[in-house]
């Protein structure tokens, strides 16, 4: 059973275009442990991700992700030149993981964050609660379907 889920990335850190250039990337940096427990535990190989911008203006769902590796240690951790750094974790007991994902399709459409809000449809996303800032969010399978078709794209695209 495929899950659902929003995954963002600053634009300017990495872009939806820079994963299609790479071809799957692995998702380090989490250090939030609701999203790293989601990695960890939850997020499958084949799972669907929308692969959202945010700190920009307008914030926007990009593209569609697949889940081609699941959770294995965040060895960004354990590297004390990384701004991910975490002295209390060890290759022998890892406190972050991480996921790799890679690209499915990029939305003929964007899908901004207004139109998010604005549409009621997608009125019970975590995205648009007030308050919710995860990273990494489930997404429910019509809301995903919901946001596909704002984006110009279908089931049959993916």
């Amino acid at each position: 059973m495929v899950n659902y889920w929003l995954m963002k990335s600053e634009l300017d850190v990495y872009p939806y275009t820079q994963l299609v250039a790479d071809g799957s990337t692995h998702w380090d940096g989490v250090r939030n442990y609701q999203a790293r427990n989601m990695m960890r535990d939850a997020m499958k190989v084949g799972d669907l991700v929308l692969f959202y911008h945010s700190n920009c203006k307008p914030p926007h769902v990009a593209g569609v992700a697949r889940v081609c590796k699941e959770g294995y240690p965040d060895h960004t951790s354990w590297d004390a030149s990384s701004n991910y750094h975490d002295p209390k974790s060890t290759a022998d007991s890892p406190r972050w993981f991480m996921v790799d994902i890679e690209p499915v399709m990029e939305l003929p459409d964007s899908v901004s964050l207004p139109s998010v809000r604005d549409n009621p449809a997608c009125e019970n996303m975590l995205l648009i609660r007030r308050g919710q800032r995860l990273s990494i969010q489930p997404v429910d399978e019509d809301d995903f379907a919901t946001i596909l078709t704002m984006g110009g794209a279908s089931w049959d695209s993916i």
